[in-house]
């Protein structure tokens, strides 16, 4: 878990340096992430919730684990390949994309009741 919540704690460290407000986070224009890294990452995001569902179906909770670690290394090879604040505002608004890996990570993360520090 701890590699899950390492990916947690530097997407906070990200965003609190982030210049700019995320309240308009659904109008950003996604269209300028086109890294196969953005990409896969887009589309594991869209795998949530059919992997909650399964999950619970089955009674496996395995699952979100083997998901949220998955999603963290697709995060930390994406951060580790570009930078997050760049000088283009558009294509750092869109970057915000580290904002709904945050969210997904914290939401399985309490499924599975595990804490998600902010920093480590």
């Amino acid at each position: 878990m701890y590699y899950i919540q390492y990916a947690h704690a530097r997407i906070c460290s990200v965003m609190s340096q982030r210049v700019g407000d995320l309240e308009g986070l659904a109008e950003f224009d996604l269209s300028l992430l086109s890294s196969p890294r953005e990409l896969a990452i887009a589309n594991q995001l869209a795998e949530f919730r059919e992997v909650i569902e399964g999950a619970a179906r089955e009674l496996a909770p395995h699952l979100i684990a083997f998901y949220l670690k998955d999603l963290a290394g697709e995060f930390h090879g994406w951060y580790n390949a570009e930078r997050m604040l760049v000088d283009d505002v558009a294509l750092k608004d869109a970057r915000a994309l580290a904002v709904a890996v945050r969210q997904v990570i914290r939401n399985g993360l309490a499924i599975l009741g595990v804490s998600c520090p902010e920093s480590m």
